[in-house]
């Protein structure tokens, strides 16, 4: 059993006491998209901040992503709507929507096509659809499934692949059943921050990520945290696809363990994450 230190000491004190003090055991669907670019010195990711109000993960660094919605349900279930990807579950394939719509509410990307299209919406047919949908959508006045259909666009689903998938330990507040997937940002299209529920956004690579946790620049939840960490292994966007397609993804589900040792949380090393044992600063 392989024990590594976590970065960042302020979030574990949060999430022990948490956690010794129970909490619900149901959880929530959710998903999150990893999008990527590369640059001359390696891949880099699009991250944002939390805002400091919001009741999960506030004023950390993550990726885009937040929960599943009914909106998504009735587009998984619309075949016209989705391009193929090889999920025929309807429960699945929401989980890639979710991913999608939440990188347009909280960063202004849309990995969509018109119908038949081989590539993404360019930027210039996605300024409009921006400044009409993405206020609306992020405060419910309007709905995903209606700016697919009056716009005419398709979903590009088959453009990302699954990477990771973690569930919140038992005792927390909020529980949530996450999906990770990876995706490529499409070259011209610009990702800003929503200025909502995400106030600051920055393009950065995993290490870049991870130092700056261990800096205390940035304060990095340990799901994220150990994603940064597999993910600062790979040199470019194709390597960090080929070997996340060769990949099994194990599900994570961590379990505090309380020892002489102190607090630490267990992670399956079969997952990848370096390591299946993780101290928890008190």
């Amino acid at each position: 059993m392989t024990t590594s230190n976590s970065p960042n000491k302020s979030h574990d004190a949060a999430l022990l006491k948490t956690l010794e003090g129970g909490g619900p055991s149901r959880f929530r669907k959710a998903a999150t998209v990893v999008l990527l670019r590369d640059r001359p010195d390696g891949v880099e990711t699009f991250m944002v901040v939390r805002h400091h109000q919001i009741d999960f993960a506030s004023g950390a660094l993550v990726f885009p992503g937040g929960s599943l919605d009914k909106a998504d349900e009735a587009i998984a279930s619309n075949a016209d709507l989705c391009a193929p990807c090889g999920v025929s579950d309807v429960e699945l394939l929401t989980f890639r929507i979710a991913a999608i719509r939440e990188a347009f509410e909280e960063c202004g990307v849309l990995l969509a096509r018109r119908p038949g299209a081989a590539n993404l919406l360019p930027a210039v047919e996605l300024a409009p659809i921006e400044q009409k949908w993405r206020a609306g959508l992020n405060d419910g006045s309007l709905s995903f499934l209606d700016l697919l259909l009056q716009e005419g666009l398709v979903l590009a689903t088959d453009a990302m692949i699954p990477y990771a998938h973690w569930i919140t330990p038992e005792g927390m507040p909020k529980r949530f059943d996450t999906w990770f997937f990876l995706a490529v940002a499409p070259d011209d299209q610009l990702a800003l921050h929503d200025g909502h529920e995400a106030v600051e956004s920055v393009w950065l690579t995993a290490r870049e990520a991870l130092d700056g946790a261990a800096s205390g620049k940035y304060t990095v939840i340990f799901p994220t945290e150990r994603n940064l960490f597999k993910m600062a292994g790979y040199r470019s966007a194709d390597e960090a696809f080929a070997a996340t397609r060769a990949d099994n993804i194990v599900t994570v589900l961590p379990v505090l363990q309380k020892s002489e040792e102190g607090v630490h949380l267990l992670i399956p090393e079969e997952a990848g994450y370096g390591g299946s044992r993780f101290s928890v600063s008190s």
